[in-house]
């Protein structure tokens, strides 16, 4: 069964990091693409980044260039998302996808809040 479970989530000042994680199980991250989405309150879910299934090539939006990295480690199964030099338009609900052949699957969320 395929399950995805983002941490790594909170409160933090504009300007500091945060790093993402999300844990998969069911699979293999080096099988398919992986992407981290997030969603702001009243808004569309939007893409923020992806890594390819070779673990070779990302991805970013415009507003995570330069900002965000996605890493990932293939023996823990994780992927990563590091935030940096955050900004208050960043806070979000910040969801890990797997685009798999059976379609995507998401984990559950979780919430990042920037805010003095």
């Amino acid at each position: 069964q395929v399950q995805l479970v983002e941490s790594g989530g909170g409160l933090v000042q504009p300007g500091r990091s945060l790093r993402l994680s999300c844990a998969a199980s069911g699979f293999s991250i080096s099988t398919y693409v992986m992407s981290w989405y997030r969603q702001a309150a009243g808004k569309e879910r939007e893409l923020v980044g992806s890594i390819t299934s070779a673990g070779v090539s990302t991805n970013y939006a415009d507003s995570a260039k330069g900002r965000f990295t996605i890493s990932r480690d293939t023996v823990k199964n994780m992927v990563y998302l590091q935030m940096n030099r955050l900004k208050p338009e960043d806070t979000a609900v910040y969801y890990c996808k797997a685009l798999t052949g059976g379609g995507s699957r998401w984990g559950q969320g979780t919430q990042v809040t920037v805010s003095s």
